[in-house]
């Protein structure tokens, strides 16, 4: 009898906490009418403080990942090393390349993209040379490594001729302003010797020598022929330097597939003809640099 009450006292008590803590677990989110409170949250649990190092990595991880994404869809660094595009483009000049604009596939009315058009300035890998496959043997001329800046002349489906100067699309001459210039120096800019009032239609400028020798080269991508047709998917291509340019004329069509991007802008500039200052590296960025050219547009 005894150990039957000792059972039901500590029963009995087990009974009464356990009711004890309905109720008060009860109100602390209902008052005795059965209301509910308002009860504040929880107070958030914090972790560990973070390390001055677990900080900088953080932000260095997301700098890259931000900067290789815009590398690869949007825009592109390149520097132009030659002069096929002066004095639209000079030597030494860095650009901006819009990647986005041609980008493949079909071009949604609410994002800025669209084809490629006649005039347009693009930046593309170099396809190698078929006819002078020699030619494609220095080390910064290597095909699909190499990029190259040129202005589209031909679309898929034109007709191509050259006669004289005169470049003629679809029995139509193109309308360039043509500017009459000499070479004094490699890598510096065309000396302007004589040019024309521009017409209205008129859309760029292209740069002519007054006699043009053609050291013997043959317009390869002719073969003999006065008139081509540009493959579907592909571009005809030259540089406004039009007697001292490596394009389509001598190596064939740029494959639609090669093509990076739109020439946008100049970023920066410096002067690759102009004589060291003898000052140091420092002081020839500054005096060197063509502070006038920040932020050209390519057109």
């Amino acid at each position: 009898m005894a150990t039957n009450r000792t059972t039901d006292k500590v029963t009995n008590g087990q009974t009464e906490t356990k009711t004890e803590a309905r109720r008060s677990s009860f109100s602390r989110f209902f008052d005795r009418n059965g209301h509910e409170k308002n009860v504040p949250p929880p107070a958030p649990v914090q972790g560990p403080p973070k390390s001055v190092v677990r900080e900088y990595f953080e932000s260095a991880v997301v700098t890259v990942v931000m900067a290789l994404f815009g590398m690869t869809f949007i825009v592109q660094a390149v520097k132009v090393p030659t002069g096929s595009m002066q004095n639209t483009i000079t030597i030494g000049d860095h650009l901006l390349v819009n990647k986005f604009i041609f980008a493949p596939g079909a071009s949604l009315p609410f994002l800025p993209q669209r084809e490629i058009r006649r005039g347009d300035i693009i930046v593309f890998k170099y396809p190698g040379n078929k006819y002078e496959p020699d030619r494609d043997q220095r080390p910064d001329n290597t095909p699909i490594l190499t990029n190259y800046v040129k202005r589209v002349i031909g679309l898929p489906g034109d007709r191509l001729r050259i006669v004289g100067k005169d470049v003629i699309v679809n029995d139509e001459v193109l309308p360039e302003h043509r500017i009459t210039v000499e070479e004094r120096s490699e890598k510096a800019p065309l000396t302007i010797i004589s040019e024309s009032q521009p017409r209205p239609e008129d859309r760029y400028n292209v740069y002519h020598k007054p006699f043009f020798d053609s050291d013997g080269r043959e317009r390869n991508a002719f073969e003999g022929q006065d008139e081509l047709i540009v493959p579907p998917t592909s571009y005809f291509v030259m540089g406004d330097n039009r007697d001292n340019s490596e394009d389509s004329r001598y190596w064939g069509f740029v494959p639609r597939d090669l093509v990076i991007g739109r020439a946008m802008f100049v970023y920066w500039s410096y002067d690759e003809s102009a004589p060291p200052t003898g000052y140091g590296l420092l002081v020839d960025y500054f005096v060197n640099t063509r502070w006038s050219r920040t932020g050209t547009l390519v057109k």
